[in-house]
């Protein structure tokens, strides 16, 4: 099991030195053992508060976080584990509202159990009062970077937790809805982790407590530095035109020409990813998300890798722009892919639909999004990253209705006539550029 720190103890490990203000809070008069006369509610009360030094399952204050200004919301487990009642809920609120009222980000340290038995209903129902915070938080352009200690079960992962824009969590962690004493007896305790939630797309990462405070500063700043204009397409491709279609092809398939991670690199002073679709999926392999510091500001980013993008990459993607597009933040997307994933496990996961949301995401973006095809843009799984009107290429690229083997082959055409049919689909960046459907090309050397 891992060290569960306090409350206090959790603040002072990501709180700049004496820059942590506890938040007052409005904090209703208690009844007798409670809203239900649960008889013994109040001892049981006395001993936690006897136990901490805390009146409450919850401390909130404001303070730096290397540097960065933030809500911060500790959650104390001694505490009648960490469980949510009324006046927790009285807390919750009133840090809401001073971090909408001061434009200030919130981060969630949670640790606790869910909701107090001893309060019955009128607990569980604080569940809503905090959904309806984080909401209109989420409307009001404000991030929402949560941490997962141990354990983060019950109303709290599904509420701070998992509501959150960011999920980073410390190692060890139990999570998960249901908590230890209520899950089936033959349940794999890994699902119910730290690392088994990241694994699923439902968290982003697993953090050291030693690196606890850097990382969480590190996307303070991402997530409240927006760039203030389009991202200008990177230059890393080689020069040189391709001669034909099928040069074009060739290029763009090139194991030499530069990837998605050398753009990334090359392109951002630092960045950080973020992981999974939040719905059971992540695609490594296929997409890479997050955001990035450029010139001292934020620009977020979707990259497909020159993988064949599986669903969860594309709803990755879809999430990416639009946590982006919530916080002002241009975003760069880097086309590179055969196509969409197309084997049977893609469509039980959604595939059409997946695209599809990719690319409502694209289309209902209100900040700029700028476009590069560096490598191979293969049709519809291709087409739904990029921003129409800012689509750039590279010379190692091709962008095409459909790759020009599956083209012969569905027109029936011998093998020995692909190379004519990519001369046919005008796939070369040069001809992209002559039929509008790209601005121009990148790195290009005349």
């Amino acid at each position: 099991m891992p060290e569960r720190l306090s409350a206090r103890e959790i603040l002072a490990l990501v709180a700049d030195e004496a820059t942590f203000s506890e938040l007052p809070g409005r904090i209703r008069e208690p009844k007798a053992d409670g809203p239900l006369g649960w008889q013994g509610y109040d001892a049981s009360r006395a001993r936690a508060t006897a136990r901490t030094g805390e009146e409450e399952s919850v401390v909130c204050g404001t303070a730096s976080v290397k540097g960065a200004p933030a809500v911060l919301i500790a959650f104390e487990f001694g505490f009648l584990g960490g469980s949510l009642g009324e006046r927790t809920g009285d807390r919750l609120e009133a840090a809401y509202h001073h971090a909408r009222a001061h434009r200030l980000p919130v981060v969630p340290l949670i640790a606790t159990g869910g909701s107090r038995m001893q309060e019955g209903m009128l607990a569980l129902s604080q569940l809503q009062r905090v959904a309806r915070e984080s909401a209109l938080t989420r409307e009001a352009g404000l991030p929402q970077i949560a941490v997962l200690r141990d354990p983060t079960t019950g109303g709290g992962w599904a509420t701070l937790g998992a509501g959150a824009d960011v999920v980073l969590a410390l190692p060890g962690a139990q999570v998960g809805f249901a908590g230890s004493r209520v899950r089936p007896p033959d349940a794999d305790p890994a699902a119910y982790s730290a690392g088994g939630q990241v694994a699923v797309g439902s968290a982003d990462a697993v953090v050291q407590p030693a690196e606890l405070r850097e990382t969480l500063g590190r996307w303070l700043r991402l997530l409240t530095t927006p760039a203030q204009e389009a991202p200008a397409p990177p230059a890393l491709g080689t020069a040189g035109l391709p001669a034909t279609g099928w040069d074009a092809v060739q290029r763009a398939r090139s194991p030499q020409r530069p990837r998605a991670q050398a753009y990334l690199d090359a392109y951002f002073t630092r960045r950080l990813d973020i992981s999974g679709d939040r719905c059971g999926g992540t695609d490594p392999d296929g997409m890479l998300c997050g955001f990035g510091e450029r010139d001292g500001r934020t620009v977020a980013y979707a990259a497909q890798t020159g993988a064949a993008t599986r669903p969860a990459g594309y709803r990755t993607a879809a999430r990416l722009i639009r946590l982006a597009d919530r916080l002002d933040i241009p975003v760069l997307t880097l086309v590179d892919t055969p196509g969409a994933a197309n084997d049977a496990e893609a469509e039980r996961q959604g595939a059409g639909a997946a695209i599809a949301e990719a690319f409502g995401a694209v289309a209902s973006a209100r900040v700029p999004i700028t476009t590069l095809v560096i490598g191979e843009g293969g049709s519809g799984g291709a087409l739904a990253l990029a921003a129409p009107g800012n689509t750039w290429a590279t010379p190692d690229s091709y962008f095409s209705v459909i790759a020009p083997e599956l083209a012969a082959a569905i027109l029936k055409r011998p093998k020995d006539e692909v190379e004519a049919t990519a001369e046919q689909l005008r796939i070369r960046p040069q001809d992209l550029v002559e039929l509008g459907v790209i601005r121009g090309i990148v790195n290009h050397l005349p």
